[in-house]
């Protein structure tokens, strides 16, 4: 049953309310979101009507789209998933859509090996994976690393949208340490990408700094119509995350130069595989390799080069000698505790 575009975009709008655990959703609240999301992404300003929602869930509920989604209403009233780990995407593809993802892989593949394009090839060889899988129901012969669990990957349409049509959004986010979520007024600059984990980089209504928070923390979003998008022209993602290791950076932070020992056995590792791109070697001797990295001092820093253990020791600059040091050694407590 072939899908136009608006519908798509209502399907994978109640998709994402469904999904989310943290609000009740009634009938009235998910017409509003189907309309927004079709004025967002289609400029189209008349509303959804209620019998085109009410046909888009009882679609959905069905098996004419494959999706056979299990839809319910709690309490007479509010509409949500009955399995909480359910999601349209994640219904097997069609033949339809093999055969389409399989021209647009055609056409990928014709710009590899250009200088603008480099990066997808990654992209290719994974969609060529999938669907050779799909076809064949075979195993994948390409294993990529991947958190099929990972948290917060619904949210990264909604921000990319808003990122490249410069909206402001209220962002409901609970971070790790925090007891309850606090609503965030967010110019959204840039989404990254670390060790398979989601970032959103901002800055804040009424602040100047640039803060990243983890897509995975986020609990909800909504387009803020009142306050107009603040742009950054000066903002160059490439500059501002080109000293640093993962996502983590303080307003004013410098890089530094961190020297850095590791043994003999595990320097092919760092040398075919460098920590930062600025790494050099400064000298070799029979014990190991010393290398040098210019970057700004950061949590990830840290982790990365606890990472090592004992293959690897660092030299300068003092503070972060002394950190590691006693991160280790408190390590070493807990396995020397008895009991």
């Amino acid at each position: 049953m072939p899908i136009n575009r608006n519908a798509l975009i209502r399907y994978k709008t109640l998709d994402n309310c469904l999904r989310n655990k943290y609000r009740k959703w009634t009938l009235e609240d998910l017409i509003d979101a189907c309309s927004e999301a079709l004025y967002e992404y289609e400029g189209i300003d008349k509303g959804v009507s209620r019998r085109t929602v009410q046909m888009d869930l009882q679609l959905m509920r069905s098996d004419k789209l494959g999706y056979n989604a299990p839809i319910v209403v709690k309490e007479k009233k509010y509409y949500s998933y009955d399995d909480p780990d359910y999601s349209i995407t994640n219904i097997p593809l069609t033949d339809q859509d093999l055969g389409t993802l399989s021209e647009v892989v055609q056409i990928l593949k014709q710009f590899k090996g250009f200088s603008h394009f480099e990066e997808i090839g990654g992209m290719v060889n994974r969609l060529e994976d999938k669907i050779y899988t799909s076809k064949t129901q075979s195993t994948s012969v390409i294993d990529f690393e991947k958190n099929e669990r990972l948290a917060g990957l619904h949210h990264l349409d909604t921000l990319y949208q808003a990122i490249i049509k410069k909206q402001v959004i209220d962002l409901d986010y609970q971070s790790f340490k925090a007891k309850e979520s606090r609503v965030y007024k967010f110019h959204p600059y840039l989404l990254k990408e670390y060790r398979n984990r989601w970032f959103i980089l901002r800055v804040a209504e009424g602040v100047k700094v640039h803060l990243t928070l983890a897509l995975d923390r986020i609990k909800d979003i909504r387009h803020n119509h009142l306050l107009t998008y603040r742009e950054n022209n000066k903002f160059d993602p490439n500059t501002f995350f080109g000293n640093v290791l993962g996502v983590t950076k303080n307003a004013g932070q410098k890089a530094e130069h961190v020297i850095f020992w590791v043994d003999t056995k595990n320097a092919p590792y760092v040398i075919t595989k460098p920590i930062h791109s600025s790494q050099i070697v400064l000298r070799e001797h029979e014990h190991g390799v010393v290398f040098q990295i210019k970057v700004i001092i950061n949590f990830e820093l840290e982790r990365e080069l606890l990472g090592f253990g004992d293959f690897l020791e660092v030299i300068s600059p003092k503070g972060l000698r002394n950190r590691i040091a006693n991160r280790m050694r408190n390590s070493l407590a807990y396995y020397e505790e008895e009991g």
